[in-house]
């Protein structure tokens, strides 16, 4: 019976580190645990949990959780110059969730739910509520299996001044099956992965199809850390990097329960001459696909083989380049934008993003999302989209106006954009005065508003095929494409600081100070002089010691006093 159960609920593991070669010369280093579990956790009938962690699988059994998106990131990815991420994410928190239609009152699970995960992170996820709380009509479709897509049934929300650190590392890593004992997690030292120019660790939960039939539902979990490296060697201009210099340590074997743990290496080559890359020990085998338009190939180091730890007990993947490379041959993202806040003084300002479309002859649409804090109020009448110096208008737009304390603005677009163009959209906002109890510690350092939210499908180069999901590297799975003629990108804009009106809070002690002063100085002296009392002394004969002043003159002889 045991061994029965175990061929219906069965659960496997693959584990899997893509390390990219940045144009910039910095190193992308990519890991994905993905946890992939055939039960259904919705009818609350599993006791027993192998793989799957029970805190997160009780979760989604107790609130009626459909879908789950967890993403605490410390850093800006900069596709400008990285070029497009496998998985990006905003700077701080990011939770968004799809709900069974089951729920009653979303809003009850959505908080109870923001509660539970800021304490299994040890995250400030628990200041989420209706103020920073969004319910996007266009934007995060699910990824996985959805009946339908009543867009009620989701809630995002953003943090963007949310730390992240040790303390959210440590219950992340606690999650794996192996912990950080085994496997490709004994790379992730947190001395290591916090030093670097970009951290990104994120979880996703979400139901997939058992087979190709679809006949049954898996519930697929997968684990996400992006780390960028700032690793410039001295040297005749070159950048040769290994996974001890980056992480201090090496490979020593896999994950005893992973059914799969592999090490990619991008070596693709960066023009049509020659290969700029060499890597050591010799790969594997080689692996060539089409990820995100751009025709790769990958060095593959499989930790499961018994011919890799051969040679070493330990496996230090090394990266040397054959030449300096040239800065002209730095790729542009097909898509990419930027956001800034435009105006002066404290009373108006202005929030532009530009939208940059490089490919030379496709057109395409794109989805922003702006989600706004209501203590910028938002003139809509204001807004325009400005493409080759023409009005570009949107072909959808919705709006959901902020409410004081309550719930902030809420912006959706489809935009079409041009081929080889840079639309620009700008709208301006009048600042809030608030309450003094309203102001953080900080109030100097300014207001955070979220990163915008850009989704699209990109047209691609070269004709992506289909492929089975489960032989692909895991890297390329979560976003499917629907067809071989664009895939799927989602970015983020950078966060913006603005300032708001502030008080002089050194006031209040400074009247303080002025006001106990005058109490002490003017009131003690009135007080003193009215409740004082006066007496008159009269002029005595001369006390005991002036007797026996006396008393010793006469002894002497001398004059009495």
């Amino acid at each position: 019976g045991g061994s029965g159960a175990g061929r219906e609920r069965r659960d496997e593991l693959r584990e899997e580190l893509l390390l990219s070669p940045l144009p910039t010369g910095d190193v992308a280093a990519t890991f994905q645990f993905r946890t992939r579990w055939d039960a259904d956790l919705q009818r609350g009938a599993v006791s027993h949990y192998r793989l799957f962690p029970k805190a997160l699988g009780r979760l989604v059994a107790a609130l009626g959780v459909r879908e789950l998106h967890l993403a605490l990131t410390q850093g800006f990815w900069r596709t400008r110059f990285w070029g497009q991420p496998p998985l990006q994410a905003p700077a701080g928190a990011e939770l968004w969730v799809w709900f069974q239609p089951t729920v009653t009152d979303v809003d009850k699970a959505w908080k109870e739910l923001s509660n539970i995960l800021s304490g299994i992170f040890c995250a400030s996820l628990n200041f989420i509520d209706s103020t920073n709380t969004v319910i996007p009509t266009a934007s995060f479709k699910p990824l996985g299996l959805a009946n339908g897509t009543d867009h009620h049934l989701l809630r995002y929300a953003v943090l963007p001044r949310e730390v992240v650190c040790t303390e959210n590392l440590t219950p992340w890593k606690k999650l794996l099956p192996c912990g950080s004992k085994a496997g490709l997690a004994v790379l992730l030292k947190a001395e290591r992965l916090f030093h670097s120019s970009y951290h990104s660790q994120a979880v996703h939960i979400r139901p997939v199809c058992r087979d190709a039939s679809c006949m049954a539902v898996s519930w697929e979990l997968r684990q996400t850390l992006a780390v960028v490296f700032d690793v410039f060697s001295s040297g005749q201009g070159k950048k040769d990097w290994s996974l001890f210099k980056m992480f201090s340590r090496t490979l020593t074997d896999a994950c005893p329960l992973a059914s799969q743990s592999k090490v990619y290496v991008d070596i693709s080559p960066k023009n049509k001459e020659k290969e700029l890359l060499e890597v050591t020990p010799p790969p594997t085998s080689v692996h060539e696909a089409v990820v995100q338009g751009d025709k790769k190939t990958y060095a593959v180091y499989d930790l499961l083989s018994p011919s890799l730890f051969n040679t070493s007990r330990s496996l230090n993947v090394q990266l040397k380049w054959k030449r300096p490379q040239d800065s002209s041959e730095m790729p542009i993202p097909v898509l990419h934008a930027q956001r800034y806040v435009g105006g002066y003084g404290l009373q108006t300002g202005e929030i532009c993003t530009l939208i940059y479309n490089t490919h030379p002859y496709r057109a395409f649409p794109v989805i922003l999302l702006e989600t706004v804090p209501w203590y910028l109020r938002l003139y809509v009448h204001t807004l325009t989209i400005i493409t080759k110096g023409k009005e570009n208008k949107p072909s959808y737009i919705h709006y959901q106006p902020a409410q004081d304390r309550r719930r902030p603005h809420l912006l959706e677009m489809l935009i079409q954009l041009p081929a080889n163009s840079v639309t620009k959209i700008t709208i301006q906002f009048e600042r809030a005065l608030l309450k003094w109890t309203e102001y953080p510690p900080d109030p100097n350092h300014g207001f955070y508003v979220g990163s915008s939210v850009l989704s699209a499908l990109v047209p691609s180069v070269i004709a992506m095929k289909d492929v089975d999901v489960e032989q692909s590297p895991l890297f390329t799975s979560l976003f499917p494409s629907s067809d071989g003629s664009s895939y799927f990108v989602r970015l983020y804009t950078e966060p913006l600081l603005v300032n708001l009106p502030t008080p002089d809070f050194s006031m209040p002690y400074n009247v303080i100070c002025l006001t106990c002063t005058v109490v002490a100085v003017c009131y003690g002296s009135f007080y003193n002089l009215l409740t004082r009392t006066f007496h008159v002394e009269e002029p005595s004969r001369g006390g005991l010691a002036k007797r026996l002043a006396n008393v010793i003159r006469k002894l002497r002889g001398v004059p009495l006093l």
